[in-house]
């Protein structure tokens, strides 16, 4: 298969499986459970999701000015709209093409600040190294939230907690094995995953050798505090999911965000994800969807409009091409 190929079949196959999850979703679902979809979406309060749109405007902003301390020790500057803008516009690259945000945003700096197309595109990785710890934190958070839920859950399918203990620790040795193997194979893919790795590792040092480590931090926290709070809030616009605990909450968001990488900005995916894991704690599968959709078209509207006009103010303001 030649790398043309490979690179449609890359932006095209995620969309189209979005599309796909869609009409199956609808297709499946009878007039009345459409329309009481329809009607639940229509009578969410307009309030919270306009405060969700804020909370994630917020995150982003949050997310530009952090990049700064990354920048600085190297001896270089960026204004803050041009970080935003280059924030924005990387979130509305990954709608069209999966993961091509990151080298737009580093292409960005590059084209209006004069910042080398690896410099900043390190700092990225460094970013994403952050995250990903926030992320798994997260993770923690809402398995010891929800302990009693999932073994309730374990125990009413007959499934033995020590099994899956073992499975897990095996699962785990797997993993250790198969990193052993890459780490001495000399086979091109392998090699391109170890390159990775030592990125990962080396954005990670970045961090460490940071002189603003608290600013970094602060923002780091901030942008997630804003993330889990802007889908949080989504609850409060439906009458029936106003009392869901935040554990069921939090568990909604963690699958959420393993979900929005799937397709291209989750189209598809992260509505009936989010749905999946709100029916699976017994919310209406109507009011559970009307959620999930909610909260991605608040999310999505953030970065159409400003992901836009970052595209058309980026070279009026900077007055370059």
């Amino acid at each position: 298969m030649n790398k043309k190929l490979t690179r449609i079949l890359k932006i095209t196959v995620p969309l189209l499986l979005g599309i796909f999850l869609i009409w199956y979703s609808l297709g499946t679902a009878t007039p009345e459970e459409r329309t009481e979809l329809w009607q639940s979406i229509l009578r969410a309060n307009k309030f919270w999701i306009l405060v969700s749109f804020i909370l994630g405007t917020l995150s982003h902003l949050s997310r530009a000015y952090r990049w700064k301390y990354l920048l600085e020790p190297m001896g270089y500057k960026s204004s803050l709209k041009n970080r935003f803008m280059a924030v924005m516009a990387a979130y509305l690259a990954n709608f069209g093409i999966p993961r091509s945000g990151e080298v737009l945003r580093a292409v960005t700096l590059s084209t209006y600040d004069d910042i080398p197309f690896e410099k900043g595109f390190g700092t990225i990785i460094s970013e994403r190294v952050a995250d990903l710890l926030i992320l798994m934190l997260i993770v923690g958070v809402s398995m010891i939230l929800q302990t009693d839920d999932l073994v309730s859950y374990l125990h009413n399918q007959n499934i033995n907690p020590l099994n899956t203990f073992f499975i897990f620790i095996g699962l785990v040795g797997i993993i250790i094995l198969g990193l052993n193997l890459v780490r001495r194979s000399t086979w091109m893919p392998f090699l391109k995953l170890k390159l990775l790795a030592k990125g990962l590792l080396e954005g990670m040092k970045s961090i460490l050798k940071m002189k603003n480590k608290k600013g970094f931090l602060l923002h780091t926290v901030f942008i997630w505090t804003m993330y889990v709070l802007m889908f949080y809030v989504i609850k409060l616009s439906l009458p029936e999911t106003a009392d869901t605990s935040i554990g069921i909450i939090m568990a909604a968001f963690v699958v959420g965000s393993f979900a929005v990488s799937a397709t291209n900005g989750g189209i598809g995916v992260y509505p009936l994800a989010v749905g999946g894991v709100l029916i699976f704690f017994g919310t209406q599968p109507n009011v559970a969807e009307a959620f999930g959709w909610i909260s991605w078209a608040t999310q999505t509207f953030v970065v159409l409009l400003f992901g836009g006009l970052s595209f058309i103010f980026l070279p009026l303001l900077n007055n370059r091409k």
